[in-house]
């Protein structure tokens, strides 16, 4: 069985995978079936040159080496910060008005993948079985291919595609296609995003459909498919410390748990809950909404920003329509233990997910699994959410309309029962069927299938790949588009 090498950003402690939960727990586990190697980050930030330019660190765990590289303060500033924070996660999130295109960090973030990429290469060995994760290593295949390395290479995106017209704002967007089309396989979270990403190599780069399905670009064949994440149910309901249900209350709780992210339509939440207590004034003293926002990337603006916001909105409505003995929002800017959260979930009548903008979304899967079936809450699901397109019997509404949100919640406060419980019955196959191991398993066999017939030419070294886009670039000019066969 080949060995299957991990790439990421940063790497997760698998002593604590367990605990961590979510994505962090399937692989550790498909490393410990397939003993492996996982490359990334060690989290230090340091500029002794004796340290960045050493070999990885390399640490054993149950069978698995952890390889670790530390960063500049230059590297982190550019490259994680800058490039992967600045500019592609507001643009892959359709934040176009806050990407930083014009601060230059690209060449950074290029030569940190091209260092991962020389870090690994000496570790590999020829049947590996390449998986590379997420919007901080787009360029690392085709470092690796510069390299010489013709291993099945596949990488899969945690987060959304955007809109094709979206994706050609980004100055490099072409160099960006290229290291794409590097590999072998690209997993996406989600059918609208396998769409998004076809439509932009198709007008963006002059790809085209082959008969079998592939995308042929820049002298290469991938194959581009969803696989969406989901959770481990049992695993995550068997960390709910040993207690009961909690006593009825005199309220009703709805719950929202998502990072302070202006992702994640936290405003327009509180906004929609305030309208609701506005719409429906028989409800007040009787619901509250406890908003769990975590810290995130506390020293980007954007964020300094939506904290800002947030704050004086729960003020704001608070001031408004509180009491003495009420308060209805509970604004929580701090992490929640895992094992709390449980419980958190069981005891929420409503969950409140309502992303602008998400790859999947796994608070929501959290929800269902932790409800009780005889007496389930009920969920409402941004449209936006890449959980949207598995879980359709939530109450989906549009994010951007607080009327549309404020009316959801009181469906889902008088919805009865009989029609809670199928509901949840429903989502609760969804979320069964489509687990954290499911996603790891199916996307490792369709690697490792279209890797055997992967036998296209690999450019010899990054300047030879450049000058080819260049001339790319001067042909597009006269050209006609290029038709799927």
């Amino acid at each position: 069985m080949s060995r299957i090498v991990l790439v990421s950003n940063r790497v997760a402690d698998l002593s604590k995978a367990s605990q961590a939960g979510g994505v962090a727990v399937a692989i550790a586990d498909t490393l410990r079936a397939r003993k492996g190697l996982w490359l990334g980050w060690n989290g230090r930030i340091g500029d002794r040159s004796e340290e960045l330019n050493a070999k990885p660190a390399l640490a054993e765990f149950d069978g698995t080496t952890v390889a670790t590289l530390a960063l500049s303060s230059r590297e982190h500033d550019d490259y994680y910060t800058g490039y992967s924070n600045n500019v592609l996660w507001p643009v892959f999130h359709s934040r176009l008005d806050i990407a930083q295109f014009e601060a230059g960090y690209y060449q950074r973030y290029l030569d940190v993948n091209k260092r991962f990429a020389q870090a690994l290469r000496p570790l590999l060995k020829p049947d590996d079985i390449i998986w590379v994760h997420d919007y901080h290593m787009i360029p690392l295949g085709m470092e690796l291919r510069a390299l010489g390395v013709t291993n099945p290479i596949g990488f899969f995106l945690h987060i959304p595609v955007p809109p094709a017209q979206t994706f050609l704002a980004i100055p490099e967007h072409r160099e960006l296609a290229r290291g794409l089309a590097s590999y072998d396989l690209i997993g996406l979270q989600t059918k609208v995003d396998v769409g998004n990403l076809i439509d932009y190599l198709q007008d963006g780069v002059f790809g085209r459909i082959l008969q079998d399905g592939r995308i042929r670009a820049f002298d290469r064949e991938l194959s581009i498919a969803s696989f969406p994440v989901g959770i481990d149910v049992d695993s995550f309901i068997g960390s709910r410390p040993k207690r009961g249900r909690e006593a009825p209350t005199a309220t009703t709780r709805l719950l929202g748990v998502d990072r302070l992210d202006y992702t994640k339509g936290l405003p327009q939440k509180f906004r929609a809950f305030g309208r609701f207590l506005e719409k429906y004034p028989d409800y007040r003293r009787k619901v509250i909404l406890s908003q769990i926002a975590p810290p995130t990337r506390e020293t980007m603006v954007a964020y300094t920003d939506i904290k800002h916001e947030l704050e004086t909105l729960s003020g704001s409505i608070n001031g408004r329509y509180g009491e003495l003995d009420w308060v209805p929002i509970q604004y929580i800017h701090r992490a929640t233990p895992r094992k709390m959260l449980v419980d958190v979930y069981r005891n929420s009548r409503v969950g409140f997910v309502t992303p602008l903008r998400d790859g999947m979304n796994l608070v929501a899967k959290e929800y269902v699994a932790a409800q009780d079936p005889g007496d389930p809450g009920v969920l409402i699901l941004s449209r936006f959410a890449g959980a949207a397109e598995q879980m359709k019997e939530a109450l989906i509404v549009n994010p951007y309309d607080v009327e549309e949100m404020a009316k959801s919640i009181k469906v889902a406060l008088e919805m009865g029962l009989t029609e809670r419980q199928e509901r949840h019955q429903a989502l609760l196959d969804s979320v069964r069927s489509n687990s954290t191991y499911d996603w790891c398993r199916s996307f490792l066999n369709a690697l490792e299938s279209v890797g055997r017939r992967s036998t296209l030419a690999i450019p010899t070294s990054p300047s030879d790949a450049a000058r080819k886009a260049l001339q790319e670039i001067e042909l597009a000019r006269v050209s006609p588009r290029i038709q799927p066969s």
